[in-house]
């Protein structure tokens, strides 16, 4: 095992722990540094990784809100809790119209968005939303301040604007379900958590989806870097959303907001250039 390409691996496992979560776009970074890192693997095998990697940033999230997540209270004889049921009801609600354009259209919207260009622009403008949406609500009073409050109307919303980042590589996941959850109304760390939630299924569908074009038959070099990078996430991940939530208790979202107009800008400026 070439310690090189575990040390590349590792990089990309620090990258998507913290831009999964982060709302800054996960695909952006991952775009630069494959610039500059390239792992020495097959171009199928690449794609692949880069979605699957994502499995170690759910596992944290899981890990972290499992109570939360759990529809049984296995604490006082599996009972049955009938809040978190009604929660992931609303989640794949909301997850449905990422789920079917994802499924019926992957590889189109691959060919067709998956550039530098279309990235760089997407980055400014969820960038300057977020700026936007913060001096909008700035002395306005959330309506939506608890999972519980979310209804399918509002899932459906947020699901809309999941689906926009399905489509746009660079909008972020996060970004975009935590810019429409804003413009809705709903808190900052209710968006945020919802965000998180929602994240489970999605990249659980995404990652068995790529898994199941690319085939079982992996070697076990690359099954050393899928797991080590796995690894790698979730430990990240569990630093991230940490970090995330206690972030947004004191303070908004326009310092990602400026700092995706800044990223988008340098690789509208690289990719031009090179």
């Amino acid at each position: 095992m070439d310690i090189i390409e575990l040390i590349k691996v590792f990089i990309l496992g620090v990258v998507e722990g913290i831009t999964e979560w982060l709302p800054i776009s996960s695909t952006g970074h991952m775009i630069l540094v494959d610039e500059f890192i390239k792992l020495d693997v097959s171009a199928e095998f690449l794609e692949m990784f880069l979605v699957v990697i994502q499995l170690g940033a759910i596992l944290a999230v899981i890990f972290l809100y499992f109570d939360k997540l759990m529809p049984f209270d296995y604490r006082h004889g599996w009972k049955v809790k009938k809040d978190t049921f009604s929660m992931w009801f609303k989640i794949i609600f909301a997850c449905l119209p990422a789920a079917v354009v994802g499924i019926l259209f992957d590889d189109q919207l691959n060919e067709l968005f998956y550039n530098p260009l279309t990235v760089a622009i997407a980055l400014i403008v969820f960038g300057i939303l977020f700026i936007f949406i913060e001096n909008y609500n700035k002395g306005r009073s959330s309506k939506i301040n608890s999972i519980s409050e979310i209804t399918y109307n509002t899932a459906l919303i947020i699901g809309i604007f999941q689906l926009i980042a399905a489509i746009f590589p660079g909008t972020s996941r996060s970004g975009a379900t935590i810019v429409g959850a804003l413009l809705i109304g709903v808190s900052r760390t209710v968006a945020a958590e919802f965000t998180f939630f929602l994240a489970v299924p999605v990249m659980l569908g995404a990652s068995l989806l790529k898994i199941v074009k690319f085939g079982f038959a992996f070697t076990s070099y690359e099954l050393i870097l899928l797991i080590f990078g796995m690894a790698v996430a979730f430990v990240v991940s569990m630093i991230t959303i940490k970090f995330l939530m206690s972030y947004i208790k004191k303070h908004d979202f326009k310092v990602f907001g400026w700092y995706r107009i800044i990223l988008g800008v340098i690789v509208l400026v690289y990719f031009m250039i090179f």
